[in-house]
């Protein structure tokens, strides 16, 4: 980790299905933090769901959204971001949450993000002839990115408690490492 770094939040990136808001509240309350959804904001933001502008306005119109929520992030103070599934496969993106926040990747199987998502009817990226073909390809696309997190974490195998416990713990630790520099 960057010596510099000053750590005042706490940021989950993951692929859709991994646990970022779940795990995210659950940070929030324990810490004592704000919660912020990444995609929460965009559609407050357009006025409309991330399906819709998805389906509306194209990708290129979400991903824009995206870059100027990751923006506006730079701002919180004691704050846990969910972020959306591909906003962490931005690099552009992982280097600004890393200015102000510890960066916690969820992740697990695709197989085992199939079984959680498949009747999520909100997911435009789901929205394809085999979905479950689809996530691995992303996946895959996505990991390399995924990876420069300070911190992965596999919910696939865990109960949700001892991935909250996790991630805690780790955030406390890069708080203190990044104090005591």
């Amino acid at each position: 980790m960057n010596p510099d770094r000053t750590i005042r939040n706490l940021a989950l990136i993951g692929f859709m299905g991994t646990g970022k808001s779940t795990v995210g509240h659950a940070a929030a309350y324990h810490l004592g933090f704000d919660f912020v959804d990444t995609d929460r904001l965009i559609e407050a933001r357009a006025h409309k769901s991330v399906a819709d502008i998805f389906a509306q306005d194209g990708e290129e119109v979400f991903r824009e959204l995206e870059r100027q929520v990751v923006e506006d992030l730079a701002q919180c103070d004691r704050t846990v971001i969910a972020t959306g599934g591909g906003l962490g496969a931005n690099l552009d993106h992982l280097v600004s949450l890393k200015r102000h926040a510890l960066v916690v990747c969820l992740w697990t199987t695709a197989d085992v993000i199939w079984e959680r998502v498949r009747h999520h009817s909100h997911r435009p990226l789901l929205r394809v002839p085999n979905p479950r073909a689809h996530i691995r390809e992303l996946l895959a696309r996505r990991e390399p990115f995924y990876r420069q997190a300070d911190v992965l974490v596999n919910t696939g195998p865990r109960r949700l408690r001892d991935v909250i416990c996790h991630v805690l713990r780790e955030f406390a630790s890069a708080r203190r490492s990044a104090r005591r520099r």
